[in-house]
């Protein structure tokens, strides 16, 4: 909330890192995860990957190194588990995946 009582929407933006969020079109595509990178490291030439993985609640960015792509994935699972459903019926070959982070909000007795 802002100081009138707005609710605020959008991504909080600072000139020291690079940001990365899905882009959205409507409402209903709005994405729950963002990726924070310092932009001491943007020479890796980070680069979001909606392509390859194309889901609101599912970010993977690229990067650049000695000769070899990276990469990030930043993912939030719902209640229904929709993100994970996705990367499971996702034929998704991503080698050098690095660091996968988020709120998994998984409950499981085992």
């Amino acid at each position: 909330m802002n100081c009138k009582g707005e609710s605020l929407v959008g991504v909080i933006n600072h000139p020291n890192w690079l940001t990365f969020t899905r882009p959205y079109t409507n409402k209903s595509e709005y994405s729950r995860m963002i990726i924070y990178i310092n932009i001491r490291l943007s020479f890796f030439h980070f680069s979001l990957q909606k392509d390859i993985i194309d889901h609101k609640d599912i970010l993977l960015v690229s990067f650049f190194n000695n000769s070899k792509f990276f990469w990030l994935m930043n993912m939030y699972s719902d209640s229904s588990y929709s993100a994970l459903k996705y990367l499971k019926d996702t034929k998704v070959n991503v080698c050098n995946l690095l660091v996968i982070t988020g709120d998994f909000n998984i409950w499981d007795n085992l």
